[in-house]
């Protein structure tokens, strides 16, 4: 990797280095912060559109703020790659959501300036007001609390929640609502129009501008009528929109929207702001991937886009397989949009996540009939149990890891109805670079749980597209869940003719006499090598793939227990509750006495890595389960 750090950015490995830099030259960091963002990530695959866009933002943060006194919190976190930079992880960065490097996200356990740890979305206003209401407490008058949410976070009903509750406490926090106009694809809802007619009022920034400039240019009086007027703008917004501001209306004053790109402007306003107690909202304009020609011209492309040239702009694709198996989204957006063309009560639902789930396929095709709510999860599912209410077919599709948020409404508003909601949860299993915020392990044990809710895992595409099949089907009237990874599969041709899988039936998948293996989802695969590789040291291992957590296959259950003497389950999940925990409750009702070995993940929080570094960790690829194996079996032949 080049060295590209700059003169300025290599002086600076704290918040009290850059505070050295004079004033004039902050712009000259942001070149060079910006320029190093660009160069570590071309190579070094992470978030990147979202950082580029707060670099002059981060900079006046640091400049202003005494950090880490002062509390700053990111919300969303991949906001955060110049702030790390900045507080002492420069000569780290390269190691940015390695196994055992940098997390992509703030997080408190690596550095003291990470105040809050943020990997979901909307939680920033709410932990914000939560160390300002303990700073009152403790007498420390002197702190203050930042929190800076952006990429669309603010559409989550959690921050209208702690804006309500933050303006009645009238506590101390300063609110920065980084408006880029995106989430991951674009910024959807009332909310988002409300702040591009604000952003877009041509009288109103027409007339801020000329009184600015003609202030500036008064002696004397000058710099005091131009501080009174940033401090007291809301007035003359209000009196040009004719509209009541919607963040004053919770008690916070409001100030902007101002130019997130002009450093020295940004530096002057938080300075100012500083001084203004209670609570308060500055609205900032930013360019998600400003500086990067690309990223800037297509946003979604580049919030994420892996291993890139930083000349050209080439983005490095890598193929799924050397025989090109789908990724398991796109195998959900391509079976969705046939079905929704065979069925016309089905429909799409998804919170801020239609490219990255692959509706928008549909949502492009049929969009009275798909609908991104924004980042929205207890409103996806509820939204869901609606259209279900009304004989519709709704697939609701969220992540594994942001599922957990709308859990009180899975089971109030669809279970305890017993209304047939199919959840599609994508990402379920370990993610890989993302880390603890984003692994997708506790729905098996979650979804299980809930009366009424069939919960499944297709092994492979076409299982996935059965699945998926089988659950809008007329005589399937209660919730179903499905479970598929992130990533590729293994079946180059998946789109076969759709087949109808009994409910609560697996398949066994290879014959053995030393040892059963069962599996559930994409374990299936791991399990499958590892029979290959167990025939080669002469132990023979059959293998089922259960495909359903809930119901089980009791009758299959029951042949294994009599067939079998030794079990071992397989599943990316939490192994507490989860797949394996099913089959232990299933022996102990019917008086089965099994040996039984649980794989799966630990009853602890996996860190990031790649996805085969962390199947390796936790022992559920297939070089652990013939460890594992050779363990129970008692071989101890090298494979």
């Amino acid at each position: 990797m080049d060295d590209v750090k700059g003169k300025l950015l290599e002086l600076i490995n704290n918040p009290d280095d850059l505070k050295k830099i004079p004033v004039d030259q902050l712009e000259d960091v942001c070149r060079e912060l910006r320029n190093y963002i660009i160069d570590v990530v071309s190579t070094n695959p992470g978030h990147f559109g979202a950082s580029l866009g707060v670099v002059e933002l981060t900079v006046a943060l640091h400049y202003v703020y005494n950090t880490p006194y002062d509390q700053l919190i990111w919300d969303v976190g991949h906001q955060a790659y110049g702030h790390k930079i900045l507080t002492g992880r420069r000569n780290k960065f390269d190691t940015n959501r390695k196994f055992k490097g940098l997390s992509g996200f703030p997080k408190r356990t690596e550095s003291e300036y990470d105040a809050f740890g943020v990997g979901h979305s909307s939680t920033s206003i709410s932990a914000a007001l939560g160390m300002a209401i303990a700073s009152r407490i403790k007498g420390e008058e002197e702190r203050k609390v930042v929190a800076v949410i952006g990429d669309g976070a603010m559409s989550g009903g959690m921050a209208f929640e702690a804006l309500n509750n933050a303006g009645g406490e009238n506590a101390d926090i300063l609110v920065i609502l980084n408006d880029n106009n995106m989430a991951i694809d674009p910024s959807v809802g009332g909310l988002n129009k409300y702040l591009l007619n604000i952003a877009k009022s041509d009288t109103y920034n027409r007339m801020k501008h000329d009184v600015w400039e003609g202030l500036g240019k008064l002696d004397g009086f000058g710099k005091k009528a131009r501080r009174f007027i940033q401090k007291n703008q809301h007035a003359l917004k209000n009196m040009i929109l004719k509209e009541n501001n919607l963040f004053e209306a919770f008690n916070f004053r409001y100030f902007g929207p101002i130019d997130g790109h002009d450093v020295d402007y940004l530096t002057n306003a938080l300075k100012d702001l500083k001084d203004i107690p209670g609570p308060k909202l500055l609205h900032v304009i930013t360019q998600k991937g400003k500086g990067f020609k690309q990223a800037e011209l297509f946003q979604t492309k580049w919030h994420a886009p892996g291993i890139f040239d930083k000349e050209t702009g080439e983005i490095y694709k890598c193929d799924c397989a050397a025989d090109q198996a789908p990724k398991f989204q796109n195998v959900f957006g391509d079976t969705l949009l046939e079905l929704a063309e065979k069925n016309k009560k089905i429909v799409g639902i998804t919170p801020a996540m239609p490219t990255g789930c692959s509706m928008n396929k549909m949502i492009a095709k049929m969009p009275d009939r798909a609908f991104d709510v924004g980042i929205a999860e207890q409103h996806a599912v509820t939204f869901s149990a609606g259209l279900a209410a009304q004989g519709m077919v709704p697939f609701c599709n969220i992540y594994s890891t942001f599922m957990q948020r709308a859990y009180d409404q899975v089971i109030h508003d669809v279970a305890i109805q017993n209304l047939p909601v199919i959840f599609c949860l994508d990402r379920g299993g370990l993610v890989g670079e993302d880390g603890p915020t984003h692994h997708g392990v506790f729905d098996i044990a979650y979804m299980r749980s809930v009366p009424n809710m069939i919960v499944s895992a297709p092994m492979d595409e076409i299982e996935l597209r059965n699945l998926m099949y089988t659950a809008q089907l007329e005589k399937n009237k209660q919730p179903f869940s499905i479970r598929y990874p992130r990533g590729c599969g293994i079946i180059a041709d998946w789109q076969k003719e759709f087949k109808k899988i009994e409910i609560g039936k697996g398949r066994k998948l290879s014959d053995g006499n030393d040892i059963a293996l069962l599996s559930i989802g994409k374990t299936g695969i791991f399990a499958q090598q590892a029979v290959k590789s167990l025939a080669k040291i002469e132990i023979s291992a059959a293998h089922y793939d259960m495909r359903f957590v809930k119901p089980l296959d009791t009758e299959m259950l029951t042949e294994i227990m009599h067939n079998f003497d030794q079990i071992i389950t397989i599943e990316d999940g939490a192994i507490q509750g989860g797949f394996g925990s099913a089959i232990l409750e299933f022996m102990a009702e019917n008086g089965f006495t099994n040996k039984i070995k649980i794989l799966g993940i630990p009853d602890k929080f996996v860190e990031h890595g790649t996805p085969e570094e962390l199947y390796n960790e936790c022992g559920i690829d297939a070089k652990g389960i013939v460890r594992t194996v050779k363990e129970l079996v008692g071989k101890t032949k090298i494979v």
